[in-house]
């Protein structure tokens, strides 16, 4: 079946980022553990930060007992990809000098809030697969991406379906690296 150049342009513009709907799902993850998302796909000159989230915890002291509340800063990068990819579902994706870029634009960004200056800070690396579902219609049209995520509950190994894809957060690193600034 051909598609008219009408129905082509429709069909084009319904397509959907796979990487946009890896961070909703992840960033969905993120709130439902206690995070606050504080922004999403943060760019400056040296790049961009996927997912910047907040999360208050609790410090105990060495008899258990709660100390007082410090602030985690974690900078998230997502990679989703499709199955059969080449790079360990995007792990190799993020290289020593990508951790350096991220390191680079995560300083751009506190460089600009000093009221995260005594946050702890570390990097994640969310890892998400992503399958198209094939429909019966050659014209998927899905429900709003946000309506979908708000009815959602998204835990590590269990795929959900989304704007006509299977998604599935396989992996969450926290602290998943750490900059050598020699």
């Amino acid at each position: 079946m051909s598609l008219s150049s009408s129905s082509q342009s429709t069909y084009i513009s319904q397509k959907i980022d796979k990487g946009i709907l890896g961070e909703e799902l992840v960033a969905k993850w993120l709130n439902q553990q206690g995070w606050q998302i504080l922004h999403r796909r943060w760019q400056c000159r040296w790049g961009e930060l996927d997912i910047i989230a907040m999360k208050n915890s609790p410090f105990r002291n060495n008899s258990g007992q709660n100390f007082t509340n410090f602030s985690i800063l974690a900078f998230v990068e997502v990679k989703t990809r499709s199955r059969g990819n080449w790079d360990e579902d995007g792990l190799l994706a993020v290289t020593e000098s990508k951790q350096a870029k991220l390191w680079q634009t995560a300083e751009i960004f506190l460089s600009d809030r000093p009221e995260l200056a005594d946050c702890s800070c570390r990097f994640d690396i969310a890892l998400v697969r992503c399958n198209y579902i094939q429909k019966n219609s050659p014209f998927p049209i899905a429900p709003s991406t946000e309506e979908k995520l708000s009815e959602l509950t998204v835990e590590i190994g269990n795929s959900v379906e989304l704007a006509g894809y299977q998604l599935i957060l396989q992996n969450y690193i926290s602290s998943a690296f750490i900059v050598n600034l020699d």
